[in-house]
């Protein structure tokens, strides 16, 4: 009897112990932490403001519920062109935007969203990640008391909607288009006024005809924000955003308050955004895309003439801010440095292999026809 008591109580000790022994050492050992951040998106367009709350949701999983953030959609906490304010001066601890917004600040915040001509989204990941565009970015944000980290993607954009044909460079002349980060500097070369309106905006602008021409992301958002119904035009390719990395701001203090672990979970969380971002557009945008032909979209290529000036234009821009903006152009040598050999690279393989398959597949197609 005392032995099957032992025995009995050897065993309950041990379920006991290794009971402990697999508790999480997060839920033993993690502070809880409230964070509020604060989009730059609206609710409705639930893939570039669902990956900000991703980002939230992703870390409360991994952290147990232990380190929470709040997504706010734009206008709810600050208005969504004044997050990276909100983020700087502490009236939030973290913020999920597009860094081009704020270009007027300084030209150099472009370098952490997208430029005219720049990296495609494998190429962006890549000096983002591995090849030193953080680490060449990181002091510029410091200044700012900012963190910044790659928290999703667009892949390549569209050109966007036209109320006119745009048939040469002339038909760019006075042409007021609302058009995002230092693409607009690029166009306001060309002759164009941009205009910088935030996304909710832009319908009742192209509406009323405050401005000629709109871009914002692609067809999936687009048929959201209704713009066929008032511009006929749908231009491609987005040349001034071969793909657009979206930004978590964390205000660099709070940052610096985060444990190691909650650290490298935000970094995991934001790796996870960018993935599943890019991943639903790429799923949603072709389905869109038709529907917005069959609804009576007029699809166009830019003309190469506006192409070939566009581009001429973007590295002429680019030459100027780096003579007058010492950031800009330490930035700027370490991303062109970076295309330079990424552009060799893609010929070889990526581009060599798009071509050949895409040029076949259109064969076929017609064949079918």
């Amino acid at each position: 009897m005392i032995r099957r008591q032992l025995l009995t109580g050897s065993a309950a000790l041990g379920a006991a112990a290794t009971t402990t022994l697999a508790m999480p050492a997060i839920a033993q050992t993690a502070p809880e932490i409230r964070w509020r951040l604060a989009s730059s998106f609206p609710r409705s367009l639930d893939t570039i403001w669902g990956a900000g709350e991703q980002v939230a949701k992703r870390v409360a999983v991994l952290t147990d519920n232990k380190f929470q953030i709040r997504a706010f959609p734009a206008g709810e906490l600050v208005p969504g062109l004044q997050v990276a304010d909100a983020v700087q001066n502490g009236t939030v601890e973290c913020a999920h935007t597009a860094s081009y917004y704020f270009v007027g600040k300084d030209p150099t915040f472009a370098f952490d969203a997208t430029v005219p001509f720049g990296l495609n989204t494998r190429q962006m990941n890549a000096w983002m990640h591995q090849g030193g565009g953080r680490e060449a970015l990181r002091p510029f944000f410091e200044g700012y008391n900012i963190v910044s980290i790659p928290a999703g993607n667009t892949g390549a954009q569209m050109g966007g909607w036209f109320r006119k044909e745009i048939k040469a460079v002339a038909d760019l002349n006075g042409l007021k288009m609302r058009i995002a980060g230092i693409a607009g500097n690029v166009m306001q070369k060309l002759g164009v006024v941009p205009q910088q309106i935030a996304g909710g905006d832009i319908y009742p602008a192209l509406e009323k005809g405050t401005v000629d021409a709109a871009e914002w992301i692609g067809p999936y958002d687009d048929e959201k924000l209704g713009f066929n119904r008032v511009a006929p035009f749908y231009y491609f390719p987005g040349w001034w955003e071969g793909c657009l990395n979206l930004s978590l701001y964390v205000n660099k203090a709070k940052y610096d308050e985060l444990p190691p672990l909650y650290r490298e979970v935000l970094e995991s969380a934001c790796r996870d955004a960018t993935v599943e971002s890019l991943a639903k557009y790429d799923v949603q945008n072709p389905a869109a895309l038709r529907r917005l032909i069959a609804a009576g979209t007029q699809l166009r290529p830019f003309p190469r003439e506006v192409m070939a000036a566009s581009y001429k234009a973007a590295f002429e821009l680019y030459d100027e801010l780096a003579e007058k903006n010492d950031t800009f152009r330490k930035v700027y040598e370490s991303w062109r440095a970076f295309r330079d050999t990424q552009y060799g690279w893609f010929r070889v393989a990526e581009n060599s292999f798009d071509q050949f398959v895409y040029g076949m597949y259109a064969q076929e197609a017609q064949q079918r026809r």
